[in-house]
């Protein structure tokens, strides 16, 4: 059992819990930790060390495995904040490269610093031309996400300048290679699925206008990017920037405790965020409507939602995090829909559907009780749907965006001087400690 209390052996007053070992009767004063916002965290670094006891905490949800300054969620209030600016503020009025200066840096830039930020990402958007041969050991049918994996991993094969991760200046260009490089990886793995050339980056567009034209131009003739379709996709970038502790910034995080190089530490970023119950879920979203198929089925589904004996959950509805409407899709809803009309695909059936769906669910009393609210995956996914891009390069950009926070994540871990080498326990539940038998004696 644990009860709080006030130690006053010191001028300052320390808070603490008493830990009681009920068969011995021995007790234990742990400290409490207070945070800017959320919830206190008992500090339990040395009890193994002064109890011989662990914590047991599956999937570590109870767990604070870091202290961060970058991130803050609460998903009772639906509140999530960059550096304690509200997500809601910077997806209205700035644009993705000043979320990643943000994040990066702590702060908003000014006009000078956002510029020169902006001239550097720019002019580390091309790749080392070698790399090109990369794509073309893949087969043509593979996953723009395998693909993504093994070429950001590649990446520290190739900028060997910027591996030396106890130097400032190479984590710097790291970074900035890595936000600038990921839109071009990730166009050139979904042109070479379609064996269409690759379409090298131009300086004279913005990231979203850049990324856009280098994914849908051809040689043959000239694309314009309209901009209600770049300022949707800028503020998908800015919606998926960081998310706190998940599961792929843990372990980017586990990754770079060991000293590992940045480009090593984003492609494990990569392949945690690959499944699908992490970043596949709006690829997900689209598969359920094209089960659902047509507005006459909407009633069946949201029935066999409802019916907890039912394996089927309506994907795109509810988040781990969040107990109420999640404040990302309050922003992307607006997107969604003005993406919709600048396109004139209002009529289109599966979008058609995906709105009907969203209404019904919406003015439905279950839904409401159980704050089941459509989410991010949701719209980026009818968003996504609506600019021509396959389900297959779903997740491919929310790694695109992610990456910013992976990198500042990392580099904030590898300057807290305090880090170590990530290093869980477990509870051993196995054979203790058995003779060996022969091979002509066993059964």
């Amino acid at each position: 059992m644990a009860r709080t209390t006030d130690s006053r052996t010191s001028p300052d007053s320390k808070k603490t819990v008493t830990l009681t070992d009920n068969t011995t009767g021995r007790t234990w004063e742990l400290p409490i930790l207070e945070g800017t916002l959320g919830p206190r965290a008992i500090d339990v670094r040395r009890l193994y060390a002064d109890t011989g006891f662990f914590t047991y905490d599956p999937g570590f949800t109870s767990t604070a495995s870091c202290d961060s300054a970058i991130t803050y969620i609460d998903g009772e209030k639906g509140i999530l904040m960059h550096r304690g600016y509200a997500i809601e503020d910077l997806a209205e009025h700035s644009t993705y490269m000043e979320v990643c200066y943000l994040l990066l840096h702590g702060e908003l830039p000014n006009r000078q610093q956002r510029d020169e930020f902006e001239r550097s990402i720019t002019y580390h958007t091309m790749l080392h031309e070698q790399m090109m041969n990369f794509y073309r050991g893949f087969r043509r049918d593979s996953h723009p996400m395998a693909i993504m994996v093994g070429v950001v991993g590649a990446m520290s094969a190739f900028y060997h300048d910027s591996t030396d991760i106890s130097d400032p200046y190479q984590r710097m260009v790291a970074s900035h290679r890595l936000i600038a490089k990921m839109p071009t990886i990730a166009a050139m793995a979904y042109k070479y699925s379609l064996g269409q050339p690759f379409v090298y980056p131009r300086n004279d567009l913005s990231y979203a206008e850049n990324f856009l034209h280098m994914t849908f131009a051809v040689p043959c003739e000239e694309y314009k990017v309209r901009p209600a379709v770049a300022r949707a996709m800028d503020r998908i970038f800015i919606l998926h920037a960081d998310h706190e502790q998940n599961a792929s910034t843990s372990t980017v995080r586990i990754a770079g405790s060991s000293g590992a190089n940045p480009f090593a530490c984003v492609a494990a970023g990569i392949a945690s965020l690959w499944g699908p119950a992490h970043g596949g879920a709006n690829e997900a979203v689209l598969k359920m409507l094209q089960e659902i198929g047509t507005k006459e089925r909407i009633p069946e589904f949201i029935k066999r939602a409802k019916d907890k004996d039912d394996p089927f959950r309506l994907m795109g509805f509810g988040h781990r995090v969040y107990k109420n409407y999640d404040p990302r899709a309050a922003v992307l809803r607006k997107s969604c829909h003005e993406v919709l009309d600048e396109l004139g695909m209002r009529d289109e059936p599966l979008l058609d559907l995906a709105m009907e769906l969203e209404r019904i669910a919406l003015e439905d009393e279950y839904f409401n009780e159980k704050k089941l609210f459509p989410n991010v995956d949701f719209y980026s996914g009818i968003i996504l749907q609506a600019l021509g891009f396959p389900t297959s390069m779903f997740t491919v950009l929310f790694a695109l965006a992610r990456t910013v926070g992976w990198i500042a994540q990392w580099k904030e871990m590898i300057e807290d001087p305090n880090h170590r080498i990530s290093r869980p326990r477990q509870l051993y539940i196995g054979y203790p400690k058995r003779p060996y038998i022969p091979i002509d004696q066993r059964k």
